[in-house]
């Protein structure tokens, strides 16, 4: 049962509420984001079609890799499609994500969300959600004959 948290009032305010619980590690709010039938599509390409599974994936996430991290917003870019519908673009910076293997201290990542959005009443919620790493210098990704993912740039 996702409990009562702030609503988004206008578009833009996704990202911010998206970054509170983030930084709250508040997976219950950051789903209460999502409509029940929200799909979201992580770094990776993992895809949740629901606001249950977006909540259990944030939930664990926090639990396991981003419990010491920091998200903030760089830039959110508004793309009114409808007086009901918009598409919201936020340029994120994320630090601190849990240590693995032989990588003691993470660097600092950079990403873009976007989020796809819909007014229901006076509130509006995310109906669809896309988080992209930015790979700096990289053009695209490729996967070598043994199976290695990698970016590449062809302009180099």
């Amino acid at each position: 049962m996702i409990m009562k948290f702030k609503k988004a009032v206008q578009p833009e305010d996704i990202p911010q509420l998206f970054k509170e619980a983030w930084m709250k590690r508040d997976a219950e709010m950051l789903a209460s984001l999502f409509t029940e039938d929200a799909e979201f599509v992580n770094v990776v390409g993992l895809w949740w079609h629901n606001r249950e599974d977006i909540r259990e994936a944030h939930a664990y996430g926090f639990d396991k890799i981003f419990g010491d991290s920091d998200l903030a917003i760089r830039e959110v870019k508004v793309k009114n499609l409808s007086g009901e519908i918009a598409v919201v673009h936020a340029r994120m910076r994320l630090k601190g994500q849990t240590k693995k293997g032989d990588v003691e201290v993470p660097s600092i990542r950079q990403n873009i969300f976007s989020f796809v959005v819909q007014k229901f009443g006076e509130d509006w919620k995310c109906v669809s959600a896309h988080n992209t790493d930015i790979v700096p210098g990289a053009e695209t990704n490729m996967i070598d004959k043994e199976g290695n993912f990698k970016s590449v740039n062809y302009r180099k």
